[in-house]
């Protein structure tokens, strides 16, 4: 072995190589690696061409929301048009060059009362699902990591959990006042249940890991534990869970209004609009009135959707490079 070792080492050019002088900064050096995980989630989630559809729709929906009422010979979502030769209503008036989305029965223009509607379910579900995904997962890291809280805080679960979700929704925006305040508040008071559950179930199965035991013997606090060892894992699934609760959120608030306990009719909302569309729906002429805030609900509720599976499968970092 040795003599081939020599015959190897003879053949090598020296010309080739050259001597580097020791240096202790550099010696002390640890090894580097250009990963970033964001910037890995990014990369992959822009790999795919649906997403990104659905994300660019997603954001000129908004913005177009947002600026809507600021745009030239926009008319206001409460006003009812009069018939300049018969002094009365221009009750469904069908889409044109003035009324984009044509009136209503009582001949409020629907464009109007689209993106004003459009305003407030997103208003309501991005309020609603950032509250549930807040408070679903303090209590579910804290229920599923401090094992003292765990019988507490399940049967608290139990009791919320066993009453329909409906029926408390029904009772608290009959017994409350109509509003935007009273909608967000029932939909807030049970919403955060089912993420709660699940962050649990998700901290459970990683909590007993050896790190996890390693920090828990060297006296790392609980908090740091939480916010450093688990919920990082956690972060894919938590964003699907989030991206889920705002359309789930949108579609409660349709729900309600459907069911006549929702907002009230003075305030656009998709669901109240998609509730007077229902009642005109057999007239063909006049389905228009629920086709259009149809269409626009669907855009929101599939956005979110697409985003929010491919943003989970992005943010895996399995599914780095």
């Amino acid at each position: 072995m040795s003599v081939k070792i020599e015959k190897l080492s003879d053949g090598i050019n020296e010309n080739l190589f050259a001597f580097v002088k020791y240096n202790e900064i550099e010696a002390q050096r640890g090894g580097y690696s250009n990963y970033s995980y964001w910037k890995s989630t990014f990369k992959v989630f822009s790999q795919n061409k649906a997403a990104i559809l659905f994300l660019i729709i997603m954001v000129v929906l908004l913005i177009f929301t947002v600026i809507q009422p600021y745009l030239p010979n926009q008319k206001s979502p409460t006003e009812i048009s009069i018939d300049p030769q018969t002094n009365m209503q221009l009750r469904n008036h069908p889409p044109d060059k003035e009324f984009i989305f044509g009136t209503n029965s009582i001949g409020q223009d629907l464009w109007a009362r689209i993106w004003s509607g459009t305003r407030t379910s997103l208003f309501i579900g991005l309020l609603v699902g950032l509250w549930e995904a807040i408070l679903g997962i303090i209590i579910g890291a804290l229920w599923g990591y401090v094992r003292q809280l765990d019988r507490i805080i399940t049967e608290i679960y139990n009791v919320l959990d066993n009453i329909p979700t409906t029926i408390i929704l029904i009772l608290l925006t009959y017994i409350m006042r109509p509003s935007i305040g009273t909608m967000i508040f029932a939909m807030c008071m049970t919403g955060w249940l089912s993420m709660a559950r699940f962050v649990r179930n998700q901290i459970v199965i990683i909590r007993d890991r050896e790190y996890n035991l390693a920090s828990r013997c060297l006296g790392t606090p609980t908090g740091r534990i939480i916010t450093r060892n688990l919920l990082p894992y956690l972060v894919s699934v938590i964003m699907l869970r989030l991206a889920l609760a705002i359309p789930a959120a949108i579609g409660s608030e349709v729900f309600l209004t459907y069911i006549g306990l929702g907002l009230p009719v003075s305030i656009p909302s998709l669901g109240n609009l998609i509730n007077e569309g229902r009642a005109v729906m057999m007239v063909k002429q006049l389905r228009y009135q629920l086709i259009f805030p149809a269409i626009v609900l669907s855009l929101i509720t599939i956005s979110f959707y697409i985003i929010g599976n491919v943003f989970a499968d992005a943010a895996d970092p399995r599914n780095h490079v």
